[in-house]
């Protein structure tokens, strides 16, 4: 099973309010669905999808795309699809991953650019504190 070929074809952000209107909590959600699955020709399937980023009331980002499915089941896959709008869960669970790792940084980007907040969490920064549960800290990592 492989994915080749990711492309975005549709990229549409905005900001509902005014960047100093932003609440101190946002909820982000993020949600991928797939669109179209299309055999093509032997081991081959075309699928098209949509990434979502939602910043609740203050804004939202979508991306819309397309990939490359190659594998011996390509054209269940694609039949499958068309008959239940569902893939089987390892597929579905792969392609989904390789969406979030495309869009999701091209989301920060925009979120960037747009005035949201980063549609990942960030790293908290804590000096001073001693870390929760006896002192220990995680590995060390060099």
């Amino acid at each position: 099973m492989k994915i080749r070929n990711i492309n975005l074809k549709s990229i549409e952000a905005r900001r509902y309010v005014k960047p100093n209107e932003r609440p101190k909590q946002v909820r982000i959600d993020h949600n991928s669905s797939f669109i179209q699955v299309s055999f093509l020709k032997e081991n081959q399937t075309s699928i098209e999808f949509q990434y979502t980023a939602s910043f609740g009331p203050i804004g939202m980002i979508k991306l819309e795309g397309s990939m490359l499915y190659e594998g011996n089941d390509a054209k269940k896959i694609a039949n499958e699809f068309n008959q239940t709008r569902k893939l089987p869960d390892q597929i579905a669970s792969h392609l989904h991953t390789a969406i979030m790792h495309t869009c999701v940084p091209e989301a920060v980007g925009i979120a960037k650019d747009l005035g949201l907040p980063p549609p990942i969490p960030l790293p908290q920064v804590r000096l001073g504190t001693k870390p929760a549960g006896g002192g220990q800290a995680g590995p060390e990592v060099a």
